[in-house]
């Protein structure tokens, strides 16, 4: 006898440790539930290679499994499963894609994720304190470090620009300490 019922449903995946944000649902396109999402992956597409996918929605962690996905003009537009109309999509609109940082693919050699140079102290080879990286920004000829300078800077820096070049600019990245050495002006 063949017994025939519901598919086991699958577990919900563990909320995220390490929150990461991949890109941002936008606003519902169509009558069918789907939405338009803008991703802030290196390659844009990459963004459905992470996953599981939240959001943070009402005090508590949603999981969102999209079951289907296409290019629109720049971006790209999502559906989500168990979403079938624009109502319900409407409800995911203007929320962050986060994603658990552990579940990124590891990096070559001289390649850091953003989000693990952010909070770091930057000083120059010989020993001057620059601050805090506190945003990177991407110029399409390299990576910018916005630098929070310290309180007693005596250039009377607020904030510093310095281009994320390796071996020119950027001599030394150590994740552990928490420290990236410069070969830059502090007058600069």
């Amino acid at each position: 006898m063949i017994r025939r019922g519901a598919p086991k449903k699958q577990p919900e995946p563990a909320t995220p440790e390490h929150p990461v944000v991949l890109g941002k649902m936008g606003c519902v396109y169509g009558i069918m539930g789907w939405l338009k999402i803008f991703s802030s992956t290196e390659n844009a597409e990459s963004i459905f290679d992470y996953t599981p996918w939240f959001i943070y929605q009402f005090h508590q962690w949603k999981y969102i499994e999209w079951e289907d996905w296409k290019r629109h003009s720049e971006d790209f537009i999502i559906k989500i499963k168990g979403i079938d109309d624009r109502a319900e999509a409407s409800f995911l609109t203007h929320r962050e894609i986060i994603v658990d940082s552990n579940h990124l693919p590891p990096l070559e050699a001289d390649d850091y994720y953003w989000k693990d140079l952010i909070g770091c102290q930057v000083v120059t080879i010989i020993g001057y304190e620059l601050g805090i990286v506190i945003d990177m920004i991407e110029t399409g000829a390299n990576d910018v470090m916005v630098v929070q300078a310290n309180l007693q800077d005596r250039f009377r820096m607020t904030e510093r620009l310095l281009p994320f070049v390796h071996k020119q600019v950027v001599k030394i990245v150590d994740l552990t300490a928490r420290l990236i050495e410069v070969d830059w002006d502090p007058g600069f």
